[in-house]
């Protein structure tokens, strides 16, 4: 039977490989503490307590990491984008778009202007990480007129110096692998930015070498924690372009 056709926007499963690894953990770890709990053995026993010690932070996770997919996401996805103001006509990039979650966002506040998301799609980051995910989501929000979708890399995009008054990113730049890279990255959206222009980088590490990278551009920083019922403290790193 052919299933029916998606009526909703789907924004995927953020670290599927992760999220999977834990939820096989705490299978296992409960079916091994379990079988060992009734063993003969003193030191079976003792493993068993350990491991059954262990279960309930496993399952606290899993459920965080699900309350961040189906709830908390959308939620810091809205305390982003109300860190600034919206006249409706701005340029805006999302780095690391994936499904077109933050870029889909500011969509919805333009008017005249575009948003536009970049991607290089790995799907160990987001689950069906694909341009046509992203796309499919937009046409679901009713904003496809709105958007743009490219492959690049954040640390090599094909815009122009100063294209865009507003550069969105969400667990994105912790993905590259070393400080040079994620300096990079960080350069580039300071030279992307018009002046007067703002981007809202949200993380769970490296934010330290995010502000940093800003500051050596000339951008005034300041950063900020989304409280959020996650598995993990994220943190906005605003940064503005004089």
């Amino acid at each position: 039977m052919t299933p029916p056709p998606t009526t909703a926007p789907d924004y995927g499963i953020d670290a599927p490989r992760l999220g999977l690894a834990v939820l096989l953990a705490v299978a296992a770890g409960l079916a091994l503490g379990l079988g060992f709990r009734s063993s003969p053995s003193e030191t079976a026993r003792a493993v068993a307590s350990i491991v059954l010690s262990l279960v309930p932070t496993g399952i606290i996770l899993i459920l965080l990491m699900a309350s961040y997919v189906k709830i908390e996401k959308f939620r810091h996805r809205d305390r982003m984008l109300n860190m600034v103001p919206w006249r409706g006509d701005e340029q805006v990039l999302d780095v690391g778009t994936g499904r077109g979650l933050l870029m889909i966002g500011a969509a919805k506040r333009l008017t005249s202007g575009k948003s536009i998301g970049i991607d290089v799609w790995r799907e160990k980051d987001l689950s069906h990480n694909s341009p046509e995910a992203a796309m499919r989501n937009a046409q679901l929000e009713g904003v496809a007129d709105k958007v743009e979708i490219r492959n690049a890399d954040a640390r090599d995009t094909p815009f122009a110096d100063n294209s865009f008054d507003r550069v969105l990113s969400n667990l994105c730049l912790h993905n590259i692998p070393t400080p040079a890279g994620r300096a990079a990255a960080c350069h580039e959206i300071a030279r992307l930015l018009k002046p007067g222009g703002v981007a809202l980088i949200s993380d769970f590490r490296y934010t330290d070498e995010y502000m940093k990278a800003f500051r050596d551009h000339g951008l005034e920083t300041a950063r900020s924690a989304s409280l959020l019922a996650a598995p993990m403290l994220l943190r906005i790193v605003k940064a503005s372009k004089k």
